[in-house]
């Protein structure tokens, strides 16, 4: 694609990556095809092609955004199945954040807008605040149908029919390994899935430390930083992954890590590029990629540890690929084949490239559009009469699991179980 920035516009690094992107696009029309929003809406506009066009005449004339420009780029999931369709490597991740931030800087939303994407940056990435959130919700779900904003419904929806008690595990200490020590890991505890679901966090230092690794939770680390950078908000997420960078930088140094552990595969795929969101930063470039470069999936760190153990009891499970752990990390058997070795019958649904729908706060802010993806994906999984659903992120978990009963599981939760740890609560349920 030709692009015609000029060459003040060029010394400015965001733009002059978006121009990098831009020029690999060929026009193709390939991400047309694995596009969850296209596929719901048959709009250009609401493709990756399409928002190509719009984020490049944008950002070439410098202007501000414009509500036509917002509504599209709003629509887009960061599913990111067209960067693995794309013959031409166009690191559509890249574009749309760099778009995403201009809005930001650029465009004043309505009222209504404004106020919701503000309470959800202040809640969702802080665990107690979230908490406090979702029992508000619980309380008020009964009169969700006094609610005149869809999304004030579905926030109202997504609080579980039970809130677990907060989990020690996820305080600032070292597990150490039992046996000898095979490697030394950081966990990332995150901070919805600390609200959420805390036996994910629980399952993974219980299977970790059991296959010889020393297991740190490091003080200072908390949110990625991903739930607000997709929103726009740099100030904001550039802070949280701050935090982290130093935090694990600091245990690098003193007590060295053989890898960041994440089990939450949204985070990774923004964890994974800290190195090119501080590239720029004099005082944190060095220790962001190097915090990029130790930072790996949970079923990585299980692939080169090699559990031996053997589920008791077969089961048929459907395995969720999380677009951010198959598009994201580009992490697509490792999971499937970590079940396949512990004695499960897995299972995989049609069209396993699309999005559930989730995608961090999409289900929040475009409940209407989400809604349509989750019954899709989860009529693909209901189809194959599974005993339970596995997946490696929170969000899809929480998705999935609200559009059917069948148990739905972090894929660490059954490996867990394998291996010696307990029987997944979501199946003794």
């Amino acid at each position: 694609m030709q692009t015609t920035f000029s060459e003040a516009q060029l010394r400015d690094p965001a733009i002059a990556r978006s121009n990098e992107v831009l020029r690999a696009c060929v026009h193709c029309g390939f991400c047309t095809a694995t596009c969850p929003t296209y596929a719901v809406l048959g709009d250009e506009l609401d493709s990756p092609r399409g928002r190509i066009y719009l984020i490049k005449d944008m950002l070439e004339s410098g202007r501000a955004a414009d509500e036509k420009t917002v509504k599209h780029i709003d629509r887009c999931l960061s599913c990111l199945a067209c960067m693995t369709t794309c013959p031409s490597g166009v690191h559509y991740m890249h574009l749309v954040d760099h778009a995403r931030a201009h809005i930001e800087a650029t465009y004043r939303r309505p009222l209504m807008d404004r106020l919701l994407r503000w309470v959800l940056a202040r809640v969702l990435p802080h665990p107690t605040r979230f908490r406090l959130a979702l029992l508000g919700a619980k309380i008020g779900r009964p009169f969700a149908f006094l609610m005149p904003d869809a999304r004030l419904k579905a926030m109202l929806a997504m609080a579980p029919r039970r809130i677990p008690p907060v989990s020690r595990n996820d305080d600032p200490q070292v597990f150490p390994a039992q046996g000898a020590r095979r490697m030394r890991v950081a966990l990332m505890t995150g901070c919805a899935q600390r609200a959420l679901n805390t036996d994910i966090n629980d399952a993974t230092i219980r299977l970790l430390t059991r296959l010889g690794c020393e297991v740190v939770i490091a003080r200072g680390a908390g949110c990625c930083g991903a739930l607000t950078h997709h929103m726009g908000r740099e100030a904001e997420s550039h802070a949280s992954a701050a935090a982290n960078i130093r935090a694990w930088a600091a245990e690098a140094r003193e007590g060295g890590l053989d890898a960041v552990v994440i089990n939450t595969s949204g985070c990774g795929t923004t964890v994974k590029d800290y190195g090119h969101m501080f590239r720029n930063d004099s005082a944190l470039a060095r220790d962001a990629a190097m915090v990029s470069g130790l930072a790996r999936d949970v079923s990585e760190v299980l692939a080169d540890l090699q559990p031996q153990g053997h589920v008791p009891h077969p089961l048929r499970v459907a395995y969720h690929a999380a677009c951010s752990l198959q598009h994201g990390q580009k992490i697509k058997a490792t999971p499937k084949d970590l079940l396949k070795r512990a004695g499960f019958d897995v299972l995989e649904p049609a069209n396993s490239h699309l999005c559930c729908g989730s995608a961090g706060t999409y289900n929040l802010l475009q409940p209407e559009i989400s809604a349509e993806l989750k019954r899709r994906k989860v009529a693909t999984l209901n189809v194959l009469t599974p005993d339970v659903i596995a997946a490696g992120n929170i969000g899809c978990m929480m998705q999935i699991g609200s559009g059917t009963d069948v148990p739905v599981v972090h894929t660490v939760e059954l490996l867990d179980w394998a291996n010696g740890g307990p029987k997944p609560a979501a199946l003794a349920d």
